[in-house]
């Protein structure tokens, strides 16, 4: 009885021991995000996992968005240390992460990107205007000055030099920050060359951005996933259809597919850098700073990360359809990064 007492005993000891220590944290970085900055993500975390003492990196592909949301959630081992994203933070996002008690955090400007308006070699290359893009697109449009349903089916009826083929695009969802560049740069670029629509920004900025930004949902424009690998494959097998996807995917698939000219403007490096292409974004990552030093290899990843082996003008992720801040600008980033600057409230 005694004996049985006593296992007893010692058996919640142990419990209690086990129950008071903290678990170990975790031996590896994880990140989470942007189906954009994932290939650069994982090109950088491969070089870190075969040059460094560190294990190579858990990357996952959950959207700007989704991955944001995530990072925010918390600190500890249960969140991710990193999140990529094709845009910047919003202060909503900001105010989540603050509510959570991820009060600081380091964003790092990677380069940039252009969201390309593809389709299969397969098909004829077409020209398209901003206003073009919308007005196909969007779930809204004025016909004999009012806002009505969409009515377009084919391209043809959007603007007579265009092709005659049914109004087909398979996109990003809304949790993914190509979604949101794309509503901002390519939809609202093209609403607001309407100038009753344009005018009603002054008035009510927030009906403005609704009918600007809202795609339509009948079928024409189709939520592809957070997968652009998945895209690419749909526009080989249904030439008449259109993708909307980051510069990097065109870049690595440009033996089957092509970016529609905008505004005069192929998607090019040349012309992403520069400016001249009408839909080009700034892309980056978030740090969680309270995991620095906890999670192993976080400064020395970035180091890696903001090395010009790696973005500067003739890095391995220029090789990956990154296009690379100027020399300059790049230097201050990598200073930045490397004293953890954090965020302004």
């Amino acid at each position: 009885m005694i004996t049985k007492k006593l296992s007893m005993l010692l058996s919640a000891a142990a419990l209690t021991v086990a129950i008071a220590t903290p678990a170990v944290a975790r031996d590896q970085i994880r990140m989470v995000g942007s189906s954009t900055v994932y290939p650069f993500a994982t090109a950088v975390s491969e070089e870190f996992g075969k040059k460094t003492k560190f294990k190579t990196p858990v990357v996952e592909s959950t959207g700007s968005g989704g991955g944001l949301k995530l990072f925010c959630e918390g600190v500890g081992e249960k969140y991710p240390d990193i999140t990529n994203a094709s845009r910047a933070i919003k202060s909503s996002e900001i105010k989540r992460c603050a509510k959570n008690g991820v009060t600081e955090i380091v964003q790092v400007k990677i380069g940039f990107d252009g969201i390309v308006f593809a389709n299969s070699k397969k098909a004829k290359r077409v020209e398209l205007s901003l206003r073009d893009i919308w007005t196909a697109l969007a779930a809204k449009v004025p016909v004999n000055g009012e806002m009505v349903a969409n009515p377009y089916k084919y391209w043809s009826d959007v603007n007579a030099n265009l092709p005659h083929i049914k109004i087909e695009v398979l996109g990003p969802p809304p949790t993914s920050g190509t979604r949101d560049a794309f509503a901002e740069l390519a939809m609202e670029g093209g609403c607001k060359t309407y100038p009753d629509i344009k005018a009603m920004k002054k008035k009510d900025k927030k009906q403005y951005k609704t009918i600007c930004h809202t795609i339509r949902e009948d079928g024409a424009y189709i939520e592809a996933g957070e997968n652009d690998n998945l895209i690419v494959g749909k526009l080989q097998a249904n030439p008449d259809a259109f993708g909307v996807f980051g510069y990097s995917f065109l870049d690595q698939n440009s033996d089957v597919i092509q970016g529609s000219i905008i505004k005069g403007k192929e998607p090019t490096f040349e012309n992403i850098s520069n400016g001249s292409y009408p839909i080009s974004r700034s892309l980056y990552f978030y740090v969680k700073k309270a995991h620095v030093d906890k999670t192993p290899g976080i400064r020395e990843y970035l180091a890696e990360f903001t090395s010009d082996n790696a973005m500067g003008e003739y890095g391995y992720l220029t090789e990956k359809g990154l296009i690379p801040m100027p020399a300059a600008d790049l230097k201050k980033m990598r200073e930045h990064t490397k004293n953890l600057v954090t965020l302004s409230k």
